[in-house]
């Protein structure tokens, strides 16, 4: 037989044993087995599981006659390549598995399980018994990637004594022979082998003491050296510990300390308390503005919810116009739980869900959590998470009393919490509020996007009466918000200024305009061609009916004006609302009432 020298197998040999007689094993072999939770099959894969048990090497034993070749070759499996395993399941391969071939068909998942085709059976004469050493990343991640777990699986990926390789395959060979009669052929067919050596570790005592906190004598340390087998020379202050291959686990100076600590017995290790000058902790500016975000909801009436960050492929998807694929979860508890969210607003849905289900009408809710965006096409590269506010309302703001009406929550009571929240971050004035159809989950009439120097960091408005029947929830309106991007936004900081000793003067205006155009539009031209003396404006009217033509609207707004150096004229007034006048008349087409 010909075993060709791979790659993906540092140590591979093959014995051949001809003239076997399967039968059941002797009853100390069934025994020992069934003691380990192994079920006893035949004398042949009986001693292989035995030899795993005895040297912690994994072997396997082929039908050398349904090889049909005479040749093996350890290689990577490829795109389309199929399997059939020990246990029936046919296995689809990938250049990610390591598998063993006759030179061409793959016969075995190398470390992992046999092929049906080559198993040994009843009617078996030769055995072609291999031994060998695999990656243990690669074994783990077929193991994984199948769902195969076996006792040779679990010994690869842990790691073998290497030395032992050819030992193991040499004492399975002896036993079979001894137990199923025939022949070991002279000699062991080579294809791959390592020459393993003992690993050193320079370490001191001193180092051992400081770190246990003991006073181990050279003399105690010699004697656990010996109880442990481990070679050792003293050379100077230093101990030169010759690590033996049965503990490929110990490559350190931390590892030999806690072989020591081990044998010593940790009973008797002094309790000491930590030592050391202590630093007074602080928050970081996002924690702390984190922490300010919270105390303002919940002063306003919001609730923190923690929804899972587990969902189904459909809601993670659901509320957001940003591109990106879902990050799935490779084996699932459950189909709910099966991807990471793109969005805070569904999960805060259920929530509300739930809470209706029990006859809480009122609810409002906000969650401060992660939300993961995957953009690259590598199924191994890790998300980015990124920092969202969520909240959701529904119900009734006011209940209804001796005096007042009950009033439902809309739009404006959630725009108002955020303006809140934006002036607590002083970052009023360089928010606006975009009107949008593009989220296909929200109202097309009642949703904006907001938008931090004209960069989107959100959006608020009414779930779509669709979506909201799916989630059954009543009228609910909804907000997102990267949090990130807003905690990380530069703040000028705050100048106080004194109460102005002047008068301010207060002018009202009306304008009839085409319903399409919206008041922040207004507001903007309001703005900038009233000069430097406005200081304040406010809407308070909005109407559309009778004496209104069709398609326009008539807004009422109430402009204040202050000079804090001195009384302001009428016709400094007046130069200022002629000015506005102008801009909307040319700008949005707008009529003066």
């Amino acid at each position: 037989m010909k075993v060709t020298e791979a790659t993906d197998a540092p140590a591979y040999q093959i014995r051949i044993i001809d003239g076997v007689t399967i039968a059941p094993s002797p009853q100390w072999l069934q025994n020992r087995l069934m003691n380990e939770g192994i079920r006893p099959i035949n004398n042949v894969v009986d001693v292989t599981n035995y030899i795993l048990l005895l040297f912690g090497q994994p072997l396997h034993a082929f039908d050398y006659q349904k090889l049909d070749s005479k040749e093996i070759l350890v290689r990577r499996g490829k795109e389309n390549e199929s399997l059939v395993t020990l246990d029936g399941e046919t296995r689809q391969l990938s250049p990610e598995d390591i598998v063993i071939t006759n030179g061409t068909t793959p016969v075995a998942l190398a470390g992992v399980m046999g092929g049906l085709d080559s198993e040994i059976t009843e009617k078996t004469t030769t055995v072609a018994l291999e031994a060998a050493l695999f990656d243990p990343l690669a074994i783990r991640l077929t193991s994984k990637k199948f769902n195969l777990r076996s006792e040779s699986s679990a010994r690869f990926e842990k790691g073998i004594n290497q030395a032992t390789v050819a030992k193991a395959c040499d004492a399975a060979a002896a036993l079979i022979a001894e137990l199923a009669g025939g022949t070991v052929l002279k000699g062991a067919v080579i294809g791959s082998q390592v020459a393993v050596e003992p690993v050193e570790v320079t370490i001191t005592l001193a180092r051992i003491n400081s770190y246990l906190g003991t006073e181990i004598t050279d003399e105690e340390v010699q004697e656990i050296f010996d109880a442990l087998g481990f070679g050792h020379r003293q050379e100077a202050d230093s101990y030169i510990v010759s690590v033996p291959p049965r503990r490929w686990d110990i490559t350190i100076e931390a590892d030999i300390i806690e072989e020591v600590a081990r044998i010593y017995g940790y009973d008797r290790l002094p309790s000491t308390l930590p030592q050391g000058e202590t630093v007074a902790g602080h928050l970081t500016k996002a924690q702390r503005l984190t922490r300010e975000v919270r105390t303002l909801l919940e002063g306003n009436g919001v609730s923190e919810a923690i929804s899972y960050a587990l969902t189904t492929e459909e809601k993670a998807q659901q509320f957001t116009d940003k591109s990106s694929q879902v990050t799935r979860l490779d084996w699932p508890m459950t189909e709910e739980r099966a991807v990471l969210r793109l969005n805070l607003i569904s999960g805060l849905l259920d929530d509300v869900a739930y809470n209706l289900a029990r006859k809480n009408n009122r609810v409002a809710l906000y969650e401060i959590g992660r939300v993961f965006y995957q953009t690259g096409d590598s199924k191994h590269e890790l998300p980015t998470e990124v920092n969202h506010l969520g909240l959701a309302l529904t119900g009734n703001i006011y209940e209804k009393d001796w005096q007042t009406q009950a009033q439902k929550v809309d739009f404006f009571h959630l725009k108002g919490i955020l303006e809140n929240l934006f002036d607590s971050l002083a970052l009023t004035d360089r928010i606006r509020y975009q009107k949008t159809a593009a989220i296909k989950e929200m109202h097309p009439g009642r949703t904006a996007m907001i938008l931090l120097d004209d960069q989107e960091i959100g959006f608020l408005g009414q779930v779509h009466p669709s979506i909201a029947k799916d989630y059954e929830v009543s009228e609910t309106y909804v907000a997102e918000l990267n949090l990130d991007q807003l905690l990380a936004a530069k703040t000028e900081q705050l100048v106080y200024q004194p109460v102005s000793k002047f008068p301010s003067v207060t002018r009202d205006m009306a304008l009839l305009l085409d319903e399409r155009i919206d008041n922040q539009s207004v507001m903007e031209i309001i703005r900038e061609s009233a000069g430097r003396f406005l200081i304040d404006i406010r809407l308070f009217d909005v109407y559309q009916g009778k004496n209104i033509e069709a398609g326009k609207k008539s807004l009422g707004y109430s402009l204040t004006f202050s000079n804090p150096e001195a009384t302001l004229t009428d016709e400094e007034i007046n130069q200022a609302i002629a000015k506005i006048t102008r801009n909307l008349e040319e700008k949005v087409q707008a009529e003066i009432r």
